[in-house]
């Protein structure tokens, strides 16, 4: 057994940085959760057409609705096993803005085949999205993000292309200041760039054998469908 991040991408994983290699490699299995802390050099919106939707989502902890610079943040990576019996791994980030914290929670599953994650949005768990992880040459891991899906009672629906959108996610290991990087940009096919943020973090690692997760970190509501 191992992360679901080692599974998804196979051989791939060894093809990564040595520091993300360990940070990807937080589960069950490992016992082990990391911590991020560092500052978000900008987060960045689109046009003004996107406010309302990025308010909206605020209200579940989706994506970010305000945007700023030099913002302190935490990146919550735990592993737990969810109430459907799957091994999950919180991305619970969390934005020191000016007026308030904000959160963008997402939980992590690996994906029925085995080949790629499923991540969960919000509190509720209303959006998943597939997502494919891939080593890039210089060591660095690239995600990108797949068909989005809204699920809620007995709807369970694609997103549409108009108000759907893809992500792609950077992360790479800076040796000489001994810092992961971040970038996310997420982009909508007709309307171009809507969110993003770039910065950088250190790491820290805690063993969490014998310890539940804290109390907020875990979703309200638990989606059952991949």
């Amino acid at each position: 057994m191992t992360s679901i991040f080692r599974t998804a991408m196979g051989a791939g994983f060894d093809r990564l940085h040595p520091q993300l290699r360990r940070r990807f490699s937080v589960g069950l299995v490992s016992g082990e959760a990391c911590t991020g802390r560092g500052v978000m050099d900008r987060i960045w919106h689109g046009g003004a057409f996107v406010k309302p939707f990025l308010a909206l989502g605020g209200t579940r902890n989706i994506l970010v609705p305000r945007a700023g610079r030099a913002v302190p943040f935490v990146i919550e990576n735990v592993p737990y096993t969810d109430s459907f019996g799957r091994e999950t791994v919180t991305f619970v980030r969390t934005f020191d803005l000016p007026g308030g914290a904000r959160r963008f929670d997402a939980q992590m599953v690996l994906g029925p085949g085995g080949d790629r994650v499923i991540d969960y949005l919000g509190t509720h768990q209303h959006l998943a999205t597939d997502l494919y992880l891939h080593a890039e040459a210089d060591g660095s891991l690239l995600i990108r993000s797949g068909v989005h899906r809204f699920r809620e009672g007995v709807v369970d629906a694609r997103v549409p292309d108009l108000i759907g959108a893809s992500a792609e996610v950077r992360e790479s290991y800076d040796d000489a200041t001994g810092r992961f990087r971040i970038r996310v940009r997420v982009v909508n096919r007709y309307f171009g760039p809507l969110f993003g943020y770039e910065g950088s973090f250190t790491a820290t690692y805690s063993d969490v054998r014998d310890r539940d997760v804290r109390p907020g970190l875990r979703p309200v509501r638990e989606e059952a469908r991949a």
